[in-house]
């Protein structure tokens, strides 16, 4: 029987921070893809070279790291006061679905440059010369990013002198504002940025012990934990842990324990089945150390050290969303980022991670009921196109 010949979709591959991914419009997408469910998810995962046992990702897009198994579909968005609608798709490695809980704060970088090049943003809008503001709806979480584009001659600014530790070559500046941060949703305790109405929590973990954590909805669900009380020192880089199998199950069991502490999940089991969030980091106070580059970080540059886990691994550098979450909760007293940081009121932090240090500020003042509101979260990060055309997938594998 004669096999479906490969099908090509117009499609683009591009860096955003320290991600990469791959991008489509959604008008471009094959009709039964357009919409959610299988087979816009076995579209993607085909695409990305999932699910894959050798863990490779050899035939697809992927490259078999959390940062780099991404996909991202745009549109322009009928919402009043936004210009496109950005939804992210997190791909399993080695299994077979795509996770739809969160966004990537990286790839965030990435939509404006993007919606401006595929003509998503009304020509009209875009300067000759200056800055095009591309406000965003991020479609998983129900959030409003505003992304400042640069623009030269008419086209996206992509070459510059931007520096992003743990991305390699310089780039141009593209400043973000996560709008309104934390979550809408009702905890079990009533509050919103913290589920439980507190922000520091005993969190029971069995096999581990009783972790101090705070438990924040704000840019990604995030757990934080004290560097000390799991045995490390906030200084480690990527082969301390991931190398470590028995490491990475504690990780996976806080993870899982700390979900259902958020209401995220029912029952631990429901874990394995939500890989993408929440992430789990721990925090510790400013020590010296040797970045994954070589480069020598000081305490004295850094006002906490945070690493943190995306997919089961730790993370070469940041996730985008979880610094959104460390700048949130270092702006709230009490918090364990902010009690890293030695405490008090601030509006921005500068935190060390395995590839070097990021810059992140949070707008946070006292609602008239006494609880902490953040209303805006800004980093900035640089994104570029790597390649474009078609992605080719065979035709009957969605």
């Amino acid at each position: 029987m004669a096999s479906a010949p490969q099908i090509k979709i117009p499609a683009v591959y591009m860096r955003g921070g320290t991600s990469k991914g791959v991008f489509f419009r959604l008008q471009d997408l094959p009709e039964p893809a357009q919409q959610p469910g299988p087979a816009r998810d076995a579209l993607l995962l085909r695409v990305i070279g999932s699910p894959d046992p050798y863990a490779k990702q050899i035939d697809g897009m992927g490259a078999a790291t959390s940062s780099t198994s991404k996909t991202v579909i745009l549109s322009r968005s009928a919402r009043p006061d936004h210009d496109v609608d950005y939804l992210f798709g997190q791909v399993s490695i080695d299994s077979a679905f795509v996770d739809w809980s969160g966004n990537c704060g990286n790839l965030s970088a990435a939509v404006g440059p993007f919606a401006i090049a595929q003509g998503l943003i009304d020509r009209a809008r875009v300067p000759q010369n200056g800055t095009c503001t591309v406000r965003i709806w991020q479609a998983n979480i129900g959030k409003t990013i505003v992304a400042h584009v640069p623009i030269v001659e008419g086209e996206v600014q992509e070459t510059g002198d931007f520096e992003l530790d743990g991305v390699t070559f310089p780039a141009a500046e593209v400043p973000l504002e996560f709008i309104d941060p934390a979550d809408e949703g009702d905890g079990e305790g009533g509050g919103a940025m913290f589920p439980t109405g507190k922000v520091v929590e005993d969190l029971e973990v069995p096999g581990v012990g009783t972790l101090k954590a705070t438990l924040i909805n704000a840019g990604i669900p995030t757990i934080f934990v004290n560097a000390a009380e799991i045995g490390y020192t906030g200084t480690e880089l990527q082969d301390a842990i991931n190398g470590d199998a028995k490491a990475l199950a504690m990780f996976e069991t806080i993870r899982a324990h700390g979900a259902v502490k958020m209401g995220l999940i029912k029952d631990i089991a429901e874990a394995a089945k939500r890989q993408h969030t929440p992430k789990v980091a721990f925090v510790a106070p400013p020590k010296d150390y040797t970045a994954s580059s070589g480069k020598a970080v000081q305490a004295a540059d850094v006002d906490l050290l945070v690493r943190a886990l995306s997919m089961g691994k730790l993370h070469h550098a940041m996730m985008g969303t979880a610094a959104v979450a460390i700048g949130t909760a270092a702006a709230i007293p009490g918090t364990l980022v902010n009690l890293a940081t030695g405490g008090g009121e601030r509006e921005a932090v500068r935190f060390g991670h395995p590839s070097g240090t990021l810059r992140v500020g949070a707008e946070a003042r006292k609602g008239d009921d006494g609880e902490w509101v953040v209303t805006k979260a800004l980093m900035s990060r640089s994104a570029r196109v790597l390649m474009e055309g078609w992605v080719r997938v065979p035709g009957d594998s969605f």
